[in-house]
């Protein structure tokens, strides 16, 4: 059994809040849209990542989901996001950490999702 990609769901009130975090600030690009549904989602995909997002109001208000995204470059990713979306950085872990386990590790939040950005 081989599996390729996990490819998560997340929901949000407002998809245009979403596009802020993962396209303006992490550079995903969408792949497949559908704005004016009456379900508005979207897909985006970056360097063999993917996230379904949905508008939905209720799942919105229910789900807040943390995810890790393990880098070999995690200088260059917290520069990028310090530089251009500071906004975005959780105030609990705001600056690259060693972690007791081992990992450089910061975080970002948006409010709906949190994204752990890890190193080993």
């Amino acid at each position: 059994m081989k599996f390729e990609k996990l490819v998560p769901s997340l929901f949000y009130s407002n998809l245009k809040d979403s596009l802020t975090l993962f396209i303006d600030c992490l550079e995903f690009k969408i792949t497949h849209a559908e704005f004016e549904s009456t379900s508005p989602y979207y897909v985006a995909e970056k360097d063999g990542l993917g996230i379904l997002v949905f508008q939905n109001q209720e799942y919105a208000e229910i789900h807040k989901p943390e995810y890790r995204i393990v880098t070999n470059n995690i200088e260059e990713v917290y520069t990028k996001v310090e530089t251009t979306h500071p906004e975005l950085l959780h105030p609990n872990l705001n600056k690259i950490t060693l972690r007791p386990w081992g990992a450089k590790e910061f975080a970002i939040l948006d409010g709906q999702a949190g994204i752990i950005f890890q190193q080993w």
